[in-house]
């Protein structure tokens, strides 16, 4: 399985990216509080957390009080899914409504309030999907998902806190393997059926399904004459959210069998390693120089 592959298989459903959001807001570190929170079937979220344990993202420890069972803490590639988190935020934030209920990032150093600009760690630009160039490995998509476990994006409504941070919206586009994987191919130049038929080998009704569901999210659009699929505006920013994914996926799977998706930057042929950057002040971020704030100023 290539490295883009298998960080779509192991991150990308709802469940698993609210796992991460409660461990990194609310420092929930428990299972039972993960019940609690998210309303998950009992047996899938074990699934979800034994996947994260194995892949390293999670490590576990005896609990204090009760040795017998466990927390889950993040390690350092757990805390790096932090640039990923922060990139589905943004996207929301602006393109959804419901991302107005959503608590806003704070810049601690200059007061900001808002969502960050992706720019590029080697060159310090702005990266888009028009200043970039996504090379696919032939092949690697289809042969690593063919055999993938499937994942439902239907689970049970989570319980909305106030102020909570949602990924309901973005679902559409990174909620199953074959609509990453579509949106993806998009985002790198694919616009006819065929080019996406070809590429994922792919059968013609669940690419019609898929291609329908991203039209109908206003993810992309279908195109007279020719019958083309683009990104639309909406489509098109979900580009920061893809490059945090796939960056990811080389620090996760650095042995994996090839890479899937490259991005490399125009502007200084280097390859992509996003970085985000304040719109107040211009400096650079990290987890340990912003906060959500979950209590919204009326």
């Amino acid at each position: 399985m290539n490295a883009t592959s298998a960080t779509f298989e192991l991150l990308g459903d709802r469940l698993t990216l609210a796992v991460l959001r409660d461990a990194f807001l609310e420092r929930t570190c428990r299972f039972n509080q993960w019940l609690e929170r998210t309303g998950a079937p009992p047996a899938i979220l074990a699934d979800r957390l034994n996947a994260l344990v194995l892949r390293g993202v999670f490590h576990r420890v005896p609990q204090p009080d009760t040795p017998e069972r466990y927390e889950y803490q993040l390690t350092e590639l757990g805390l790096s899914t932090w640039l990923i988190l922060v990139c589905l935020w943004g996207w929301q934030r602006e393109w959804t409504a419901e991302g107005a209920g959503e608590p806003e990032l704070v810049h601690e150093q200059c007061g900001h309030r808002g969502p960050a600009v992706v720019v590029c760690w080697e060159c310090d630009n702005h990266i888009t999907a028009r200043n970039t160039v996504v090379e696919i490995e032939s092949d690697a998509v289809w042969s690593s998902t063919s055999g993938a476990r499937r994942r439902s994006s239907r689970l049970p409504s989570q319980p909305t806190q106030s102020g909570d941070m949602q990924f309901n919206t973005v679902m559409e586009a990174i909620g199953d393997r074959w609509s990453a994987l579509v949106t993806g191919y998009a985002l790198a130049g694919a616009r006819r059926f065929g080019d996406f038929r070809a590429a994922l080998n792919v059968s013609p009704t669940t690419l019609t399904d898929r291609l329908s569901r991203l039209c109908a999210a206003d993810i992309l659009r279908k195109c007279e004459p020719g019958q083309q699929y683009r990104p639309t505006a909406r489509g098109m920013d979900l580009f920061g959210v893809y490059a945090s994914f796939i960056w990811w996926s080389g620090q996760a799977f650095p042995d994996a069998t090839g890479r899937g998706l490259i991005i490399r930057h125009r502007l200084c042929d280097a390859l992509v390693e996003p970085v985000l950057k304040c719109r107040g002040c211009n400096s650079r971020l990290d987890r340990t120089s912003v906060r959500f704030d979950h209590l919204r100023t009326q």
